[in-house]
């Protein structure tokens, strides 16, 4: 528990100096989102890339690790779907169930590869980054079809879905990454060089930025809407996604970072994404800050539970 606990404690941290941050040297909002789309669209795809051309995915289990998150994301997105008649019977409206079903099926990128990094190094972040692979097409292109066609008040076409699909760098870099390493294209030195530089800043910038989004009005009066995406999120995600990992025989170390992959909270990207189209963005809002708090607790113990299992 002790070693879960220090993998975490950092990451955790640098989202709480993000939060103090917004509210005090860097209050602006500009500036957050310049450092937003720094991380988003340079940062985090470089690190991404590096990861997957430097990574031995002999060693990798892609198809049980990439496999129980896939199919994990895809029950949580059908379930959401088929609670859907009950919970307009709770008086929860078509943009506030695109709010739960965004808060319940997105992850944070950024605490996901952190945590797997600070856990099992390059190793960690090699997993994590085959779980990219499996999970970021997926859920944007539910979330953005949810959204579509229950709070968008212009319904989307399938072509426009699908170009928000193609068009997110995350997705780019994965394939590039892999691609450089199926083919084993040799890179020089230089570009390694400056991939490591620009990759070590992208997680600690996009953890800071994580604080930094963080809402915290209305924090302590949650609504019914964000219990239901906070439980769905960290308790009944992670079950499903070690449950599907033990059917793949994953063990040990892959065992471990589903199970991280899986508990981390929803991605503040997803609350841009509601504001876009027409979603209750100050309720996914509250649904990403709850989970945020609530996930330094369930997240190093759902790690250390499995952790300890094997």
């Amino acid at each position: 528990m002790a070693i879960v606990i220090a993998a975490l404690l950092p990451v955790f941290l640098l989202i709480v100096l993000g939060l103090i941050l917004k509210r005090s040297l860097m209050r602006l909002e500009t500036q957050w989102h310049g450092l937003e789309r720094l991380t988003y669209y340079v940062l985090l795809p470089m690190l991404l890339i590096q990861t997957l051309v430097k990574a031995d995915l002999t060693k990798v289990p892609v198809v049980g690790v990439g496999g129980a998150l896939l199919i994990s994301a895809l029950a949580m997105s059908l379930l959401c779907l088929a609670l859907r008649p009950l919970l307009a019977r709770m008086a929860i409206d078509g943009p506030a169930f695109s709010s739960i079903f965004q808060g319940a099926t997105r992850w944070q990128t950024y605490v996901a590869l952190a945590i797997s990094g600070n856990l099992y190094d390059d190793t960690g972040l090699a997993l994590a980054s085959v779980a990219m692979v499996a999970i970021i097409p997926l859920v944007n292109v539910f979330g953005v079809a949810v959204l579509a066609h229950y709070a968008s008040p212009e319904k989307q076409s399938a072509r426009a879905i699908a170009m928000t699909v193609v068009r997110n760098p995350l997705i780019w870099a994965c394939a590039i990454g892999l691609a450089v390493n199926m083919v084993h294209l040799p890179l020089p030195k230089i570009w390694h060089e400056v991939a490591d530089a620009l990759g070590r800043s992208s997680l600690a910038i996009g953890l800071l930025v994580t604080g930094a989004g963080l809402h915290l009005e209305g924090l302590f009066r949650p609504s019914v809407g964000a219990a239901v995406g906070v439980i769905l999120k960290l308790v009944l995600m992670p079950a499903m996604a070690v449950a599907l990992a033990l059917l793949f025989g994953l063990t040990g170390a892959n065992l471990v970072i589903v199970t991280a992959c899986a508990a981390v909270p929803a991605s503040s990207s997803g609350y841009v994404l509601a504001r876009q189209m027409g979603g209750d963005a100050p309720l996914l809002a509250q649904i990403i800050t709850l989970q945020t708090i609530f996930a330094a607790l369930t997240m190093p113990v759902a790690i250390a539970l499995v952790a300890q299992a094997n």
